[in-house]
């Protein structure tokens, strides 16, 4: 059973760019919008920066922007997308010099911190440092590219996460990202899971709002049981 009421947020990686205010317009059923923003260092590929992110938050004031960093300067740049209005800010562990110092940097701008994890960076060493973040978001793929294949592997890892959270007594979100769709969202329910990142599995939907409303429905009844 998960601590709190189950998200779907779908990304943007996969939309349509070119068109991104009227690709948001399409899934008004999200809880949340997963923004990537990527450097070409970090991972190897180019999305987006702070610029895109301010007309994103002037163009739907009222959507919950989750924004997730994958960038080699996190400590430098994850303040200015909380101050630029992102309800959720996302940085990688991997990337981050002073996550502690980041996170409330973060908070202290008005967002949720939320630390990312690579597959292969485990999740134990986070175990005293829980307090400060308001979400762990565990990759279910080598993060860069949408539309891979969901790593089976993650399971276990998403298991101990929810195990490290119930035992701090906090009510912090597990997000999962990459391959997250109808064959796999319930598998990472069963986890521990409650945030969901879902990028091809909604924008190449013929109706991706009600491929959203779909994994909404598919997560609560996971949920319920």
């Amino acid at each position: 059973m998960t601590t709190v009421s189950t998200r779907i947020h779908p990304s943007v990686l996969n939309a349509d760019l070119a068109r991104l205010d009227a690709e948001i317009a399409r899934i008004p059923s999200a809880a949340g919008v997963h923004l990537d923003v990527m450097d070409n260092h970090f991972v190897p590929n180019l999305t987006f920066g702070l610029p895109v992110v301010e007309c994103v938050r002037a163009a739907h004031p009222d959507a919950f922007l989750d924004l997730h960093l994958m960038i080699e300067q996190a400590d430098r740049w994850a303040p200015s997308y909380a101050e630029a209005g992102c309800q959720s800010v996302t940085f990688h562990l991997e990337a981050s010099q002073a996550p502690v110092r980041t996170a409330r940097a973060i908070r202290s701008a008005g967002a949720r911190a939320a630390i990312g994890l690579r597959p292969q960076t485990p999740v134990e060493p986070l175990r005293d440092l829980l307090a400060e973040f308001d979400m762990v978001l565990l990759m279910t793929v080598d993060p860069g590219f949408g539309g891979q294949p969901f790593l089976d592997a993650m399971l276990p890892k998403i298991r101990r996460t929810r195990e490290l959270v119930a035992a701090s007594g906090r009510q912090i979100w597990i997000q999962v990202d990459g391959g997250i769709g109808p064959a796999t969202i319930e598998r990472c329910v069963d986890a521990g899971a409650d945030v969901f990142v879902a990028g091809s599995a909604v924008f190449s939907a013929a109706d991706p709002d009600a491929m959203v409303r779909s994994l909404a429905d598919l997560a609560e009844s996971r949920c319920a049981h």
